[in-house]
């Protein structure tokens, strides 16, 4: 099995089948978009580390999450835009497999970590004078830790399955990028288990947090209708609906990609809708979060305060 697995060496991309003219639109367009992600993950990362205002739990389980958009991206999206360019479309073995692996990886952070986010708006909500108390620094790095080491862990064994796998031909995969069920489709061997493994992989990283979320915010509703104060009530659903515009862009797109019949989705459709979570939902991440959260508009202003101050002086 080995050695037949060595017969390939490399791998074609296939991308996008359009004109050069339209090709060379894409560039521009995806590279505009990469800019834009790791500009605005970037300036949420930054007004965390620098405003004391958001040292708080929330916006570190944030801080974790504009991390994973900027590597989620920069997984997927370089080669990407270098094929856009190349006629050569070619992807060694090796990092096709560190591809695949670092796709799953930061994927399983992000289903986890909006999770652990939407805990930490129930208890904030549900249980404000306990707040303190139940989110200390040592659960919330406890839970950070627990959801990295969990989804490289899970990654890794998807990686060794495919790794299992001879691949003799053909070597083009109809896509941008190493997305791991087009890769399965070029194996030489039965695929059954990796499948039957993704599948639970969903279920157990997608479907089941899903499921918490969603009782997190019916609790988190029940909570808000409760409260008296009218500010109070508006501060609580536009943090929480900032959450939930994430959660439904990313679950969604997911969802529909790894957990409905496959012949229900094209693979060009299937293209696209990689294309949303690698790139759109992390470009529009810190666009929700920072044009709707009062906090996250409050600490830009004061860093660029300072900054003028500085200036002047």
């Amino acid at each position: 099995m080995w050695k037949n697995q060595t017969l390939i060496t490399e791998f074609i991309l296939l991308g996008f089948p359009v004109s050069p003219e339209i090709q060379i639109f894409l560039f521009v367009l995806f590279s505009l978009f990469y800019a834009v992600t790791l500009l605005g993950n970037g300036i949420i990362l930054g007004l965390i580390c620098l405003d004391s205002h958001l040292h708080i739990p929330m916006y570190y389980f944030l801080s974790h999450l504009a991390i994973v958009d900027m590597s989620y991206a920069s997984n997927n999206v370089p080669k990407m835009l270098v094929n856009l360019l190349n006629k050569g479309r070619g992807i060694s073995f090796a990092p096709c497999i560190m591809q695949i692996f670092l796709y799953l990886a930061f994927a399983n952070v992000e289903c986890l970590i909006l999770v652990v986010m939407s805990y930490d708006r129930y208890v904030a909500i549900c249980h404000p004078l306990r707040y303190t108390v139940i989110m200390s620094w040592r659960l919330c790095i406890t839970l950070t830790i627990i959801s990295w080491a969990l989804s490289f862990l899970l990654a890794l064994v998807h990686v060794i399955l495919i790794l299992r796998l001879p691949f003799c031909g053909p070597r083009e995969v109809n896509h941008f990028f190493c997305e791991i069920l087009s890769v399965l489709k070029l194996a030489c061997a039965d695929t059954r288990l990796n499948h039957l493994v993704i599948f639970a992989a969903c279920v157990f990283v997608l479907v089941g947090p899903l499921c918490l979320i969603l009782i997190s915010y019916m609790r988190i509703l029940y909570a808000i209708l409760r409260i008296q104060s009218g500010e109070g009530r508006k501060k609580a659903f536009s943090t929480c609906s900032s959450h939930l515009c994430v959660v439904g862009l990313f679950y969604g797109s997911a969802i529909i990609m790894y957990m409905t019949p496959k012949t229900s989705h094209p693979e060009e459709q299937q293209k696209i809708l990689s294309l949303f979570y690698s790139l759109f939902n992390p470009m529009l991440n810190p666009l929700i979060y920072s044009l709707r959260n009062a906090e996250v508009k409050g600490a830009l202003r004061r860093v660029l305060g300072k900054k003028n101050q500085s200036q002047n002086m």
